[in-house]
């Protein structure tokens, strides 16, 4: 099941209570306090893993705790520091806080980890509190409650091309023949009910390179308004470098009772819809394939050919089932993503995230013990 959205509720661990004790032993009549420390709280911290691809993890089991600090003990004994949770989310991952909608963090790389909620601070135990005049403190701290949050996460695929267009039009073919992806293809309209990614191979061993391709579900006139499956997919081409146009040139599109003579004006629609979404998405770079060309309609596909010359887009006919045109239009969308790809200017490795100890260290406002 792919689910993309998803919100959690995480409550880090309580610090542990302070502990009031004395010394009492044998031959010591003034042993003096002794009471120790209570443990942190353990943080709760997400990461990014390549071995998750949906939030359906989250969408059944919504709230984490972290465990709660160990009460101090006596003999200046600290409580244990509860252990920490990492919560595993896929790379794309963005987390929003769900009461502000502020982002929080954008999980653009592999093996990020940040805090995202942090753990309450241990109280003092009494042996804190003993001063020259005040030998025998009965004072002592409690633990700070753990931070609690609500976030709301978003997973937005990672895919360098992304295909776009109407229902039934060949776009999941077309993945099947580019990659190993292997989608549902059916001859009826929304066969696509979730995105499905793709690696694509191109050149010959050792000098391949390879990039990502996102089938996308079919989209229509009104998407933006929540006709046919809406647009609540479109996020995931946002982070693609090439919009990969795939028009239907045949007469499918009447013979299966839907009305769209004119191939240029399915383009300029779908187009419409990607700009009502987001305006960067019609202005990224595109190239314009003309679907199912072995049984082309000819005055469909030279309206398209002409509209592809007026505009200066790079244009491909081919057909996923007869594998026309196939090799060309992968090359051009290797090289134009080679163009396009944004170069990743921090390769280096994130930071690990300060995780707190196993043991409380001792506060900085300590007065001497009696």
């Amino acid at each position: 099941m792919f689910i993309d959205e998803a919100r959690i509720r995480i409550k880090a661990g309580d610090g542990g209570n302070g502990c009031m004790a004395f010394r009492r032993e044998k031959f010591v009549p003034k042993g003096g306090p002794s009471g120790g420390d209570g443990g942190h709280g353990g943080d709760v911290l997400m990461s990014s893993s390549l071995s998750h691809n949906t939030l359906v993890h989250f969408r059944y089991n919504p709230e984490h705790k972290a465990q709660r600090g160990g009460h101090g003990l006596g003999s200046n004994c600290s409580g244990y520091a509860g252990e920490s949770i990492t919560l595993k989310v896929p790379v794309g991952t963005l987390l929003y806080d769900d009461a502000t909608g502020e982002l929080i963090h954008d999980f653009a790389r592999p093996n990020e980890t940040i805090v995202i909620s942090k753990g309450g601070r241990g109280g003092r135990g009494n042996q804190h509190f003993a001063t020259s005049t005040h030998q025998a403190p009965r004072e002592h701290e409690l633990g700070r409650a753990g931070e609690e949050r609500a976030y709301r996460l978003e997973l937005r695929l990672l895919a360098d091309a992304g295909l776009v267009g109407y229902p039934n039009v060949g776009k999941s073919t077309l993945i099947s023949r580019l990659s190993a992806a292997k989608p549902k293809i059916a001859n009826y309209a929304f066969t696509t009910l979730e995105p499905n990614l793709g690696v694509v191979q191109v050149g010959d061993f050792p000098h391949t390179e390879s990039f990502t391709i996102a089938d996308l579900p079919g989209l229509i006139e009104g998407a933006h308004l929540g006709h046919g499956l809406g647009i609540q997919f479109l996020k995931h081409i946002e982070r693609t470098s090439v919009i990969v146009h795939l028009v239907d040139v045949s007469d499918s599109s009447a013979a299966e009772g839907t009305d769209r003579p004119d191939p240029v004006a399915d383009y300029k629609v779908i187009t419409e819809e990607l700009k009502s979404f987001d305006p960067a998405l019609a202005a990224k770079p595109t190239i314009l394939v003309a679907a199912k060309s072995d049984v082309a309609n000819p005055d469909k596909l030279k309206k398209l050919t002409a509209m592809a010359k007026r505009r200066k887009l790079p244009f491909f006919a081919i057909s996923s089932v007869a594998g026309e045109g196939i090799e060309a239009l992968k090359f051009a969308i290797a090289e134009m993503v080679a163009t396009h790809r944004p170069i990743d200017l921090e390769p280096e490795a994130p930071e690990p995230a300060k995780i707190r100890p196993n043991y409380p260290p001792p506060p900085n406002s300590a007065k001497g013990r009696a």
